[in-house]
């Protein structure tokens, strides 16, 4: 039987919905989403049958990269509001009975942060050691050859100190030297201001690059370059210059661990909060499981390898497993995207075609995995990457990358609202980003109307999860199968079928006790001893009936 006691945490099991506050809906008419929008659709948020919310950042910033470039941790933008707001949206989420994480971004913070224009003043300041600072080598060249993200050298030149400063991300969004104590502590004071006002918990940005090598030596090349951003990258022959390191002395260094206890330290002053990391590496899924292995770190990790271009059953089962293989004791978190990737509909699409089908299929399949769940807004829609011309890009890495790579701006386009309104009901003037002509037809107004459509749907799924607690914290083991089948189950007692394809499959189905679960939304047909599964669909059977 399922351990669904009052001891299980909330987070174990729990489905959180993704907010990214700049498309959710303008209420200021601006242009930009805010947080009174994020209040005023909360109702919508909780009807889904979510567990929680993520928020991505709402902070004060010059938004260079949308506000994961922070200049001040404990104040809220203007663009989105106030603190009140905040604390409004805070009050009305929980009174939902919603949990509210926020993104905390430690690795870096904008060059426009107080502490930066400090450090950068001389070497002599107060806070002349809160970021990396190095000197040049003896010819003025850089000091070694790591590189950013967002493209060029991870280091930047500044006159004023003559020194370089080191930066992951762009050159305004230099690195914070977390092997000095007093930034530590800073940063347990942000944690504090935010947990005292009541949120849950953190989603960590780049947990796992907090710290570098304090030796500075220069990353090791790799044979061959690789992409991360999508099919279209790698059948164009492009090389991303950052993949072509090893970084293995920027990143993912054993004394990061260090400033994760910390973290955990603080987290765990306050009862029932937790912290979820984003894992930025070459595997991602081992990262996580070492960041969650005993409860001195993370609660659970965000990994990256179910939002990649290849989509198989064998994929989703080898990456699920590597995780376990990794650590067994460690709780996994699952995502099919997010703000970062296009959209799964787009992304997983079978010869190239979206299908509300495929789309029920997916929230259903990443709901049935052992772990925490997050869902990003829109996939409850079923909406593809929107199609964007160069001049509305806005993604920094987008402009840089283009036209191999439109950047991320795809899957950050308006939430569309109703199909009848000016900008699908988002905003009343000219949005940040433009709606997609496409996803008028898939609007909330729309779909409300229709019983047979993805967001009806999920709602009906969500509710039906929440009456299978094997689905929720029981372990999960895969069977031997073929594509395009997935085949696990949870616990002793449930069996989930899902079929990843656009063809009818016939398979065996359990004998005995085994008896089939209905009121999860699925098609199918039982047949003597067979199990006829229609593309894009699931069938879930039980041994015990009690658990539903």
């Amino acid at each position: 039987m399922s351990d669904n006691n009052k001891k299980t945490p909330w987070w174990k099991g729990a489905v959180i919905y993704q907010i990214y506050p700049r498309s959710f809906l303008d209420t200021n008419n601006d242009g930009i989403g805010d947080l009174p929008g994020i209040i005023s659709k909360l109702d919508y948020v909780a009807d889904l049958g979510v567990d929680g919310i993520w928020l991505s950042p709402f902070f004060t910033s010059p938004m260079n990269d949308y506000g994961y470039d922070v200049s001040n941790y404990t104040d809220v933008d203007p663009i989105f509001g106030t603190l009140k707001d905040f604390d409004n949206l805070l009050h009305k989420t929980h009174k939902l009975g919603l949990k509210v994480i926020i993104d905390q971004v430690y690795s870096h913070t904008s060059d426009q942060h107080p502490w930066f224009k400090e450090s950068r003043r001389d070497k002599d300041n107060p806070k002349a050691d809160w970021y990396v600072w190095h000197n040049s080598r003896e010819d003025g060249s850089k000091p070694n050859n790591w590189l950013a993200e967002f493209g060029g050298s991870a280091w930047t030149f500044d006159i004023r100190r003559g020194q370089y400063y080191k930066h992951n991300f762009q050159k305004s969004m230099p690195d914070l030297n977390l092997y000095n104590p007093e930034v530590r502590t800073a940063i347990s004071d942000v944690m504090r201001f935010w947990l005292d006002r009541g949120v849950d918990g953190f989603r960590l940005d780049v947990a796992n690059m907090y710290l570098y090598d304090r030796e500075f030596r220069d990353n090791p090349p790799k044979t061959q370059g690789y992409t991360r951003f999508g099919s279209e990258l790698g059948k164009a022959g492009f090389f991303y210059p950052y993949d072509m390191q090893y970084h293995v002395y920027n990143k993912c260094r054993p004394e990061n661990i260090d400033v994760i206890k910390q973290l955990r330290a603080v987290c765990d002053e306050y009862d029932d909060r937790m912290l979820v990391g984003e894992m930025f590496s070459d595997d991602s899924v081992v990262r996580a499981a070492e960041y969650t292995k005993d409860e001195s770190l993370l609660h659970t990790a965000y990994n990256f390898q179910l939002s990649e271009p290849e989509y198989s059953a064998a994929k989703i089962r080898n990456v699920v497993e590597h995780f376990i293989l990794s650590s067994p004791t460690s709780w996994p978190s699952w995502a099919f995207t997010n703000h970062d990737w296009s959209r799964v509909s787009s992304r997983w699409a079978v010869d190239g075609k979206t299908s509300p089908e495929q789309s029920k299929m997916l929230y259903a399949l990443l709901c049935s995995l052992k772990g925490t769940i997050f869902v990003y807004q829109g996939e409850e829609l079923g909406l593809e990457n929107a199609e964007l011309a160069e001049d509305d890009i806005r993604d920094p890495l987008g402009k840089i990358l283009y036209p191999e790579y439109v950047g991320r701006d795809g899957s950050r386009t308006p939430i569309p609202w109703q199909s009848g309104e000016d900008n699908a009901g988002f905003s009343d003037v000219t949005p940040w980003l433009p709606i997609f002509e496409k996803h008028i037809a898939k609007s909330i107004d729309v779909q409300e109307k229709d019983k047979d459509s993805v967001l009806n749907f999920v709602r009906n799924f969500l509710k039906w999860r929440k009456t299978v607690p094997d689905l929720i914290t029981e372990r999960i083991h895969f069977h031997s199968t073929h594509e395009p089948v997935l085949i696990f189950t949870r616990g002793d007692n449930l069996i989930c079928f899902f079929n990843l394809g656009t063809d009818e499959v016939l398979l065996p189905v359990p004998f005995g006790d085994w008896q089939p679960v209905e009121g999860h939304g699925f098609k199918y047909q039982l047949e003597d001893a067979s199990l006829k599964l229609p593309g894009f669909n699931a069938a879930f059977f039980v041994q015990n009936p009690e658990i539903v």
